[in-house]
């Protein structure tokens, strides 16, 4: 009796205040699905202002640096733009002019400074991943989300302080944003762990691809949000979004449970008599409880589950493809004739929303397909592949006219981000529970950042290649990103060729992939 008292007592001093508030107003507990809810619901948003955050430098980026390269004209055009638009930042009283860039990055090497700032934050995300993920298969994810997100949104507005500061000096902005990577990896890998400690493996891949559509829409928002910004100081455009993320870390520290068993949630009495299968597929957690008490998986035992190591080189070549996109979309369009015009920093913000429209449909066609044909590396090569000829046709006829570049440019955005998505979401979670781990619950977050950790030193490269390639021709960026993909689909050849077997035998494809290994 006394351990039941007890054990009721741990539960309320770890549940969250939040938590606690609602039952309280509602006058009873809340159920397993209302939980489920708010699981989906906090780490969305979550997730959608880390990306907002992040994808806030690459407009800010064409306003530090707007001049074309082979082309003053274009700086000229922009800063009469902005004038027309707020004569109040006019170049008489003194203060920037968007159009006029920022030192240290309007001189001649502008465009490589940016470049190393993308690789030196990408690099730190990377590595900060595998300690991320580590670490959050130890502590409570909430308070470790919560300083992450704080964390990140003070040295994104530190980025933006440079700007009312007069800060010049290269490495002031090379420091913050090592930091704000440091702080930008403890994110991925704790969203995944929590949403697989309440949610089951039916329909996992269509699940996962709608909620993953936080990732495009935090693309979306930050992109829109820093563009509309750019006319008043492009450090409103880092100084707002820094802030919206950190008020969100806060609301998830006082809502977000982290598990089941963290809150005392058990399934109701409805619930209970739902079918079986469909209960176990459904609300049962892909990690179960009994196993809490195991160890943690090693780092190095999580590379040798079946899948694991594959799949984490396919994904650092399409993080390349996709990260150079998301870091140098905004940029290329500002700095490239279309139909003949060149675009306002402000105007290629707001259109390079485009390609994360399309990432959105991408990502949830991805893993419903990938469901319904239950081939993971089939769909996520099938797709790389694509992505091959949409880059060719985005580079070769994006120019003609907006029309044409728009349709492209949604057409690239599917088939580079599908497999993105799929890959960091349904995937990693199939193989954060392989059957090789035998119940043991504490590697989701582990194989989560071995996965997207490794993806992230490709999109490190990709941004940093970036450059210093687009200073001599686009074309050869294309190029890179071409071959990036192939290479990223080819990595699945062997994996490919297993499902396809296995749907010959009849097999569901994970059970004849490769022999279980114990771990």
């Amino acid at each position: 009796m006394g351990s039941i008292v007890e054990e009721a007592s741990s539960i309320d001093r770890t549940k969250p205040r939040g938590i606690c508030f609602i039952e309280f107003v509602k006058g009873g507990p809340i159920s397993y699905k209302t939980y489920q809810s708010i699981v989906l619901i906090m780490t969305f948003f979550a997730y959608l202002t880390y990306h907002a955050t992040r994808k806030t430098t690459s407009v800010v980026k064409s306003a530090l640096d707007p001049k074309s390269p082979g082309s003053d004209s274009v700086s000229s055009v922009m800063r009469g733009r902005a004038y027309l638009h707020n004569p109040l930042f006019s170049p008489g009283n003194g203060a920037w002019v968007l159009g006029e860039g920022w030192a240290p990055f309007d001189g001649n090497d502008g465009t490589a400074l940016l470049g190393d700032l993308d690789v030196s934050f990408l690099f730190v995300y990377a590595l900060g991943m595998f300690f991320s993920g580590h670490a959050g298969d130890r502590v409570n994810l909430r308070i470790f989300l919560t300083v992450g997100m704080i964390g990140t949104g003070l040295f994104t507005a530190l980025f933006g302080v440079g700007y009312w500061a007069g800060i010049h000096v290269f490495y002031y902005y090379l420091i913050v944003q090592m930091l704000a990577g440091l702080f930008q990896s403890t994110g991925w890998p704790s969203v995944v762990a929590v949403v697989g400690n309440w949610f089951g493996k039916s329909k996992r891949g269509l699940i996962m691809g709608i909620w993953n559509s936080h990732t495009s829409l935090g693309n979306i928002i930050g992109s829109l949000v820093a563009s509309m910004l750019l006319k008043y100081g492009w450090g409103w455009s880092m100084v707002i979004p820094g802030l919206g993320i950190a008020i969100v870390g806060v609301v998830l520290f006082l809502f977000l449970p982290v598990s089941p068993e963290s809150v005392g949630a058990s399934l109701d009495y409805n619930e209970s008599l739902t079918p079986k299968k469909d209960l176990e597929e459904a609300t049962v957690p892909l990690l179960k409880a009994e196993s809490n008490d195991k160890n943690a998986v090693g780092f190095l035992a999580a590379w040798r589950i079946p899948g694991v190591a594959p799949f984490a080189l396919c994904l650092f070549f399409a993080k390349l493809v996709a990260y150079t996109f998301l870091y140098w979309l905004p940029f290329y369009m500002s700095h490239t004739a279309i139909g003949g015009k060149y675009l306002s920093s402000e105007d290629a913000g707001n259109l390079s929303t485009v390609f994360d429209v399309g990432g959105v449909i991408g990502g949830i066609l991805a893993g419903h397909i990938s469901d319904h044909l239950s081939a993971r590396a089939l769909t996520a090569a099938s797709f790389m592949y694509c992505a091959i000829p949409a880059l060719f046709f985005y580079r070769s006829y994006g120019q003609i006219s907006m029309t044409l570049n728009i349709i492209l440019m949604f057409i690239t955005g599917i088939f580079v981000n599908g497999p993105y998505a799929l890959i960091t979401t349904a995937v990693s979670a199939d193989l954060g529970t392989h059957h090789s781990l035998k119940g043991n619950s504490k590697a989701l977050a582990t194989v989560t950042a071995i996965i997207d950790g490794t993806g992230s030193i490709g999109a490190a490269i990709g941004p940093l290649l970036t450059g210093y390639i687009s200073a001599k021709s686009w074309s050869a960026v294309f190029l890179m990103l071409m071959c990036a993909a192939l290479i990223s689909g080819l990595l699945l050849t062997r994996l490919v060729v297993a499902e396809f077997s296995a749907k010959l035998q009849g097999l569901k494809p994970g059970e004849a992939c490769q022999p279980a290994e114990e771990v």
